[in-house]
């Protein structure tokens, strides 16, 4: 963690009695001038113990990222904009610091949704080149997240159990050709990877390629994509901060928790993954529209390597 700026607080007290009079007489009349005396030792107040504050601050690089609020239709910040984000109005109520615990803390509750979801999101999208979005990487090229993080707070569902948030992914993307070639309207493809904090413990959910004989052009198709039955590691997290970290590579994907229990997922529709473009997201995408939902993610570290 890194510590921020050490404020130093440091008041003393000395006492003096006496004063100085000027009187508007010749220098004859003029009274003599008084001996400044300090005041016994003591009866001297003490001096002020040296009071030491310490604020922390994430160590968390935003300049290769947008934020997606849910707000606006909905709002998205790009660097370098995003780097103010601790004085910006718009990212303020969303996304800022808590200097206790060092964290960098995403809130969100449904509003505002992007095109392909009916979920809000206070969420983090990597930008391999901030000025072009059409930069990304492949399941070939290889991609690594690691972030330290934790659900600080979330809402409840009418029957007692909490609600469930997105904290991690790996997204999608078609190609401008590719989109042009299956006549799509966005560059949107499917997530290959949802990591949610789901009643205090993590799970993963990936998708499987229907047809195993499809073509690639019709591997590029949204539909052609189905949900596998998801993953739970064994480890209750809690609201307890923990480590996750994601490597994906040719045909394969690891997810793995506080860096000893690794979920594994290399088969076939992991090596026809390969047909798309992808981009990794942090932060905190709630799964409900309940009236009254929200949730606080903190992170206290995030990195990505290429």
């Amino acid at each position: 963690m890194k510590k921020g700026v050490l404020n130093k607080v440091k008041l003393t007290s000395l006492s003096v009695i006496g004063f100085l009079c000027m009187a508007c007489q010749s220098n004859d009349d003029m009274p003599p001038v008084p001996v400044y005396e300090q005041l016994p030792e003591e009866t001297m107040p003490p001096e002020v113990i040296e009071e030491e504050i310490n604020y922390k601050l994430p160590e968390i690089d935003l300049s290769h990222w947008k934020v997606t609020l849910p707000i606006g239709r909905p709002t998205e910040v790009y660097p370098p904009e995003i780097l103010n984000y601790g004085s910006d109005e718009s990212l303020k109520p969303f996304m800022y610091n808590d200097s206790v615990d060092g964290s960098l803390v995403f809130y969100t509750y449904p509003a505002s949704s992007t095109a392909n979801s009916s979920y809000s999101r206070t969420e983090l999208r990597e930008l391999m080149d901030p000025n072009d979005l059409t930069k990304n990487w492949s399941f070939d090229e290889g991609g690594r997240m690691k972030g330290t993080l934790a659900l600080a707070e979330i809402s409840k569902e009418s029957d007692g159990d909490f609600h469930r948030t997105i904290m991690m992914q790996i997204h999608g993307r078609l190609s401008d050709e590719q989109r042009e070639l299956i006549g799509a309207k966005d560059n949107n493809a499917p997530p290959i990877l949802k990591i949610y904090w789901h009643k205090g413990y993590v799970r993963v959910k990936s998708k499987y390629l229907k047809n195993k004989n499809a073509t690639v052009e019709e591997s590029l198709h949204t539909d052609a994509w189905g949900d596998d039955e998801g993953f739970n590691f064994d480890e209750y997290v809690g609201f307890e901060p923990f480590t996750l970290e994601i490597i994906a590579s040719s045909g394969k994907m690891e997810i793995i928790l506080n860096e000893k229990d690794t979920y594994t997922i290399e088969n076939e529709d992991m090596k026809r993954w390969s047909v798309f473009e992808n981009y990794f997201k942090a932060g905190n995408y709630l799964s409900s529209k309940d009236e009254g939902a929200f949730a606080i993610v903190k992170y206290y570290e995030l990195e990505v390597w290429h």
